[in-house]
């Protein structure tokens, strides 16, 4: 009897279990050459750090630095590194009061209590500095800066940020459904920007530029109006991390922002984009699992990250647990809409506003999987509203529904990716 296929779900995972005479070809990340000694690897890039000073030698006669830190949503392993980032200020002469650790929320809400403590990774680090949220719509938070150069786009930034003397934004570095990767200049625009900034540069426009999409950075709009940002607010520094398939360190260096995220992104593209010799009429994938599948929200990078193996008029079936339900409210809002108007008809609705109400960003690019195929979705954790909202088939039972959509498409070849919107299939043919 064929083995079940593990897929990542909530804090751990789903069996797959295929019906006889199916073909299946699971996608998974090559390999990763993990970091025998973590600690060891986030000493050795401090000290080496690209196109930067040493830490200690850049912060020294500060009085201030700001670190930023991605929200709940990313596995980011903070507890690695923050503590050596804030020891090295403090050597440096920093005053820990003069230390602020800012959550990159974006537009996001806010991290408290537990789950701070979760993103933080480390006692020590809550005890000994500022730990605190950034808030996108708190207008006396931001200082605006200006427009970018290209695309004209007002710059609001924390001030927090921008007044520190000392910038360092740390992150993960994956596979990104708008910005090509994440990490990097993506921590400090959208994750530090005011929401005036944010629903510009995330408009219908630039959601559907062509480039606007996973593991591209040349073109892309986004990533353009980034670094614009990042240019206009006088640079800074990064700490980058890339981990495998079980959260594990792979690959980790810091220096100055630019320069650090492309050479995590050069070691990243090399396992995270997988070749594969076909396309696919049935694919079954997954949200990436918790931090990442707590909401639908999230779960749409999931549908995203397949399509270029995706056969047109083909089905694709996601399991996420979404266990805090749909998302914002705003997104909600979204996605009513969409329900109601149907695909043309939100399409029309967003086209031509120069900013994008919150959060409908996600639902412009859940239309992407829906114009191309039938999307069904395996969850626990809506309501029967929520499960309404989503626009997309809810299944109940997710082997049966794999075992109908093999037999509606008449092949019997399916793609399985266990590790979801973290690994981004392409096929030869291209």
């Amino acid at each position: 009897m064929r083995e079940p296929i593990e897929l990542l779900f909530g804090r751990g995972t789903i069996a797959v279990r295929l019906p006889p005479g199916a073909r299946p070809t699971v996608i998974r990340k090559r390999p990763m050459p993990v970091l025998p000694d973590p600690g060891a690897a986030v000493e050795a890039a401090l000290a080496r750090p690209v196109h930067a000073p040493p830490l200690e030698e850049f912060a020294r006669g500060k009085r201030s630095a700001c670190i930023l830190v991605c929200d709940v949503t990313r596995p980011v392993p903070n507890r690695l590194f923050l503590r050596p980032l804030i020891e090295r200020l403090s050597a440096a002469g920093v005053p820990r009061e003069g230390i602020t650790v800012l959550v990159a929320t974006g537009l996001h809400r806010p991290n408290e209590g537990e789950e701070l403590a979760e993103v933080v990774g480390d006692p020590w680090v809550l005890a000994n500095v500022r730990v605190e949220n950034h808030v996108a719509t708190r207008d006396e938070d931001h200082v605006t800066l200006g427009r970018t150069p290209t695309r004209g786009t007002v710059v609001r930034l924390d001030r927090r940020f921008v007044e520190a003397e000392v910038r360092i934004a740390t992150g993960l570095v994956e596979p990104h459904f708008m910005a090509g990767w994440s990490g990097g200049r993506k921590v400090i625009a959208p994750g530090i920007a005011h929401a005036e900034t944010i629903t510009t540069f995330h408009n219908a426009a630039f959601m559907s530029h062509p480039r606007a999409a996973n593991c591209i950075l040349e073109g892309n709009p986004l990533h353009e109006e980034q670094l614009a940002i990042v240019a206009m607010l006088g640079g800074a520094l990064a700490l980058n991390t890339v981990i495998d398939d079980h959260r594990r360190l792979a690959f980790v260096n810091f220096g100055e922002i630019v320069q650090s995220h492309l050479e995590a992104v050069r070691f990243c593209e090399r396992y995270a984009i997988v070749e594969v010799p076909r396309r696919f009429r049935t694919i079954v994938t997954s949200a990436a699992g918790h931090p990442l599948d707590k909401t639908y929200y999230q779960t749409v990078k999931g549908m995203v990250a397949p399509l270029r193996i995706l056969e047109p008029g083909g089905e694709l079936v996601v399991v996420s647990a979404c266990s805090e339900g749909l998302g914002s409210k705003h997104f909600a809002q979204a996605q009513r809409r969409l329900v109601e108007l149907g695909i043309d008809g939100f399409w029309a609705s967003i086209a031509n506003k120069p900013r994008a109400e919150i959060d409908e960003w996600q639902t412009q690019k859940q239309l992407e999987p829906m114009r191309m195929a039938r999307v069904r979705l395996f969850t626990t954790g809506l309501s029967a509203e929520e499960r309404r909202l989503t626009g997309v088939e809810i299944v109940e039972d997710l082997d049966a529904a794999i075992a109908e959509s093999l037999e509606r498409q008449g092949d019997p070849a399916i793609a399985l990716i266990p590790e979801g919107p973290y690994v981004v299939p392409v096929c030869r043919a291209e």
